[in-house]
């Protein structure tokens, strides 16, 4: 065998018997990956969400091997397993930093492996764990996105509330039907307070550390992170990384926390995947984008733009779907102040 297919096989028969040893609440939350016949040239590294699974990342994995990508997409440390959990026997989820810090360089070698370039990226607090990753490696790391990423709640009185009190809280579940991929339904809150320390630290190391290039994600509609948190994150990080990207979807698509499927609530969920691929095989940089977006208010296509600012070769196939989710209206107003009570 070959060390491609050496490497393949490890990373399937440990995952596998660290499952078995579980064992796990449902299929659906087993690691899940997707590989290359032959080594591809990028990998792409996905961390699910607080008390969720692998399934959360699915239809992405599925569009970027597609692509010809290799696709890991871990269990994260305490998650998915079965068992009679409550407030007397909650799940075991870490409360140690260092826990997922271990687990997230551990995955990083391994992608390493799997593909020149690695592209990481997570959903609320695996965005979180994807966002220190980036700042801890930020060499070894091709580009990378954040979900939703939790840097802090959507309230600072809810901050304070985990920062400060003991208690498990439970999730309002209207669904449970392990077919959908249902994680835990209650935790801990310190379990979600080292995320949030360790949100409120990224920030702060944003203002002066390296990044690779970030593509920040945020919905108005979320209830459960302050899209404040990931504006000042773009802010701070742009300066030096120039082909950072944000995005920010607005109230009327309901886009919700959970946005990476349909069955948790995302009807324009079909879009992060291109949106994704858009900003992983562009090398546009965030002026350049708005300058897209800014001529495009002004009647032209996508094609006769970027030919006219001789970007073509810079942009992805999937752009002119992205340049639909981009606010062109604010980019205008932004320009032209005088437009903002012009419909």
């Amino acid at each position: 065998m070959s060390n491609y297919s050496n490497t393949i096989a490890s990373i399937v028969q440990q995952a596998k018997t660290r499952e078995a040893s579980l064992p796990l609440l449902n299929e659906s939350c087993r690691s899940q990956f997707f590989f290359q016949p032959k080594l591809p040239k990028r990998v792409c590294l996905f961390f699910h969400g607080f008390t969720a699974a692998p399934y959360q990342f699915a239809p992405m994995a599925d569009t970027f091997f597609k692509a010809g990508y290799n696709v890991l997409v871990p269990l994260l440390p305490g998650h998915g397993q079965a068992g009679n959990w409550s407030r007397k026997n909650p799940p075991p989820l870490p409360t140690d930093p260092k826990v997922y810090q271990q687990f997230a360089l551990q995955w990083l070698e391994q992608a390493q492996m799997l593909g020149e370039e690695v592209i990481i990226g997570g959903l609320s607090a695996g965005g979180t764990l994807a966002a220190w990753l980036a700042l801890e490696r930020p060499q070894a790391i091709y580009r990378a996105i954040l979900f939703a990423a939790y840097l802090g709640s959507s309230s600072k009185v809810l901050d304070l509330f985990i920062k400060k009190i003991d208690t498990y809280f439970e999730w309002t579940v209207t669904d449970t039907n392990p077919s959908k991929g249902s994680g835990y339904n209650g935790f801990t809150v310190p379990a979600l307070r080292l995320f949030l320390n360790l949100g409120q630290d990224l920030l702060k190391r944003s203002e002066r550390q390296p990044t690779p290039p970030l593509f920040i994600l945020t919905s108005e509609s979320d209830l459960a992170t302050g899209s404040f948190d990931h504006k000042a994150l773009f802010e701070n990080v742009l300066p030096r990384q120039p082909l950072t990207w944000y995005n920010a979807f607005s109230r009327e698509l309901a886009v919700p926390h959970t946005m990476m499927t349909v069955a948790e609530g995302n009807r324009w969920a079909s879009l992060l995947p291109i949106m994704t691929k858009a900003f992983v095989e562009s090398s546009l940089t965030w002026a350049e984008v708005q300058e897209i977006g800014y001529r495009m208010t002004q009647g032209k296509t996508f094609p006769s733009v970027v030919a006219e600012l001789g970007l073509a070769a810079k942009a992805s196939s999937a752009m002119p779907a992205m340049m639909t989710m981009v606010d062109k209206r604010t980019i205008a107003i932004n320009r032209n102040p005088s437009m903002a009570g012009v419909d």
